[in-house]
């Protein structure tokens, strides 16, 4: 049988104009990491060829487009949705776009996600955990909650440095930790904030097995109850968590994805290779494990269940 076609919801670009205008701002090293990688939609399909995806979702990673003056930051998110459409546009049933938003301007990003979606045909948003040390429970961004949950968007939620990250980091690439604990700390702060239960036809998709996720959700219950800061009536967080939607990029087996599985179960989990900014060959050697590892049932496979959980997610 030839294997199911992969969805990749976790796929990255860059464009040279985009990585000369984040140098211009003297990012030389995003997120800590050596160097800015390349990408062409050549490679990209190359990649998916060898590893049997059939759809790439593709987005602008962090550190985003927002350097620190709104204008700018407007012009650039409007600049590579722009080249992320018309990538789509040439390769359709190949591609996908998550468009990326100026956060944290709030009334920029009001007018990109309206272009975006109205007039180039995103398949959704793109935005990170932090932006500029706001976090997205932050009542700042009320608006444009209200906008996409009107429209029942799909909202990417893409990790980032966190404030101060230096200090955090002792010196490592912030990918290989503080991504995966900025992705709890964001998700916590949308719980906590009553973002998830006042937002609910937003489609909120995390990374990387939801980070931290899986080992907190009980620990937060435990202190809304002792804080007396939940009320009865709302969900726990097991269960609003649990209708997030996760990709697996990253190292998702042995321990990720069981982890999120017995947390929050597995039918909301999709595929991301988190390609160009994880090396055609790492990403390769994800898709292996992915294989390679034991299934989720003796009838479906990885691939079978997370190409039909996007397609579910798509369906809206």
């Amino acid at each position: 049988m030839t294997p199911t076609g992969l969805i990749d919801i976790h796929a990255h670009f860059v464009t040279d104009a985009y990585v000369a205008a984040a140098r211009s701002a003297g990012i030389e090293h995003p997120d800590g990491m050596p160097g800015w990688p390349a990408w062409s939609i050549e490679h990209h399909l190359g990649l998916m060829e060898r590893a049997g995806i059939e759809k790439s979702y593709l987005s602008i990673s962090s550190p985003g487009v927002h350097f620190g003056d709104d204008a700018a930051a407007r012009a650039l998110a409007r600049e590579v949705n722009t080249f992320g459409a018309r990538v789509r546009g040439e390769h359709p049933g190949r591609f996908g776009h998550f468009a990326s938003l100026p956060l944290p301007d709030v009334a920029g990003s009001l007018a990109e996600a309206a272009h975006a979606l109205d007039v180039l045909g995103a398949d959704g948003v793109a935005v990170e955990t932090n932006h500029h040390g706001r976090y997205l429970g932050d009542p700042v961004f009320a608006p444009l909650w209200e906008d996409l949950d009107r429209r029942g968007a799909v909202v990417f939620v893409h990790p980032t440095s966190p404030p101060h990250a230096e200090d955090v980091s002792l010196g490592r690439p912030r990918p290989m930790l503080e991504f995966l604990f900025d992705t709890a700390r964001t998700a916590s702060d949308l719980l906590l904030g009553g973002v998830l239960t006042r937002h609910p036809r937003i489609r909120w998709v995390l990374t990387h097995g939801g980070g931290a996720l899986p080992l907190l959700a009980d620990r937060m219950d435990l202190f809304g109850v002792m804080v007396g800061g939940r009320s009865p009536d709302t969900p726990s967080a097991v269960e609003q968590l649990g209708r997030l939607w996760y990709d697996m990029a990253g190292t998702p087996f042995p321990r990720q994805i069981p982890a999120l599985g017995a947390a929050f179960g597995t039918d909301r989990l999709v595929y991301g290779s988190d390609y160009c900014w994880t090396p055609a060959e790492a990403a390769l050697a994800q898709v292996v494990s992915v294989d390679s590892a034991a299934q989720p049932s003796a009838t479906d496979t990885w691939r079978d269940l997370t190409t039909r959980n996007a397609g579910r997610l798509f369906a809206g």
